[in-house]
């Protein structure tokens, strides 16, 4: 079982002005991989607000992945890439690079995506777009990598070869 947060950044979604489709979507897709969303949030777009629930979650709660939806693109609000930069240690760029060049097969709004992965400790930390349909997109192509991806971070020392 892999213990999972879901983080929904998002300043209309905070205010409730907006039902959170997007986290429900990450929830509904990481339980189709045994994970589940033992915790789910939904922040405004603030950089140091951002920064201290990733480190929360990754050094205090212990969980294994963290995904961020929202916050992704080119916008002045859009920060949540910046924030995860600055708390994770080890950047998995294969991933993002994945979600990007899936994605953009669909929309050529994929190309303005700043997404990042990486890992903090024991934390592999996810960051997807803000909508429903981004989410699935880019979840969707990394989906069966998240399993093998944790077991490496929490040490597995097996053969990666197939």
């Amino acid at each position: 079982m892999i213990r999972a947060a879901v983080i929904t950044v998002s300043d209309r979604g905070f205010r409730g002005e907006r039902e959170d489709m997007s986290g429900q979507e990450v929830a509904h897709m990481l339980s189709t991989i045994g994970a589940e969303a033992v915790f789910t949030t939904i922040i405004p777009d603030e950089k140091d607000m951002i920064k201290e629930i990733l480190l929360d979650c990754s050094d205090n709660k212990n969980l294994e992945l963290i995904i961020t939806t929202g916050g992704t693109g080119v916008s002045p609000r859009d920060v949540t890439p910046d924030a995860t930069l600055e708390v994770i240690e080890r950047e998995v760029p294969g991933m993002a690079e994945a979600m990007r060049l899936v994605s953009a097969s669909i929309t050529p709004h994929a190309m303005i995506s700043r997404a990042v992965v990486g890992i903090r400790g024991c934390s592999l930390i996810v960051n997807l777009p803000g909508s429903p349909r981004g989410v699935r997109e880019n979840l969707s192509v990394i989906l069966p990598a998240l399993v093998h991806a944790i077991e490496k971070i929490r040490g597995d020392d097996a053969e990666c070869a197939s």
